[in-house]
């Protein structure tokens, strides 16, 4: 695990309702896209989960 997917996932356990990629984006100040990649990686990896609000998507930390 990368220092990026570290401090995301840092960010997301703070936040108990979840964030969404803006959200994440605006609280580490990395790029859109990097968010955006780490956070499909880090759900891949069954670390972190999301649900659909609307049209954003909620990432949230796993609960396994």
């Amino acid at each position: 695990m990368d220092t990026f997917e570290k401090k995301i996932l840092k960010v997301l356990e703070k936040n108990e309702y979840g964030l969404t990629i803006t959200a994440v984006v605006n609280k580490t100040k990395f790029s859109r896209d990097t968010v955006r990649i780490k956070l499909n990686k880090l759900e891949g990896e069954d670390k972190i989960s999301h649900r659909t609000v609307g049209m954003a998507k909620i990432y949230i930390i796993s609960n396994d």
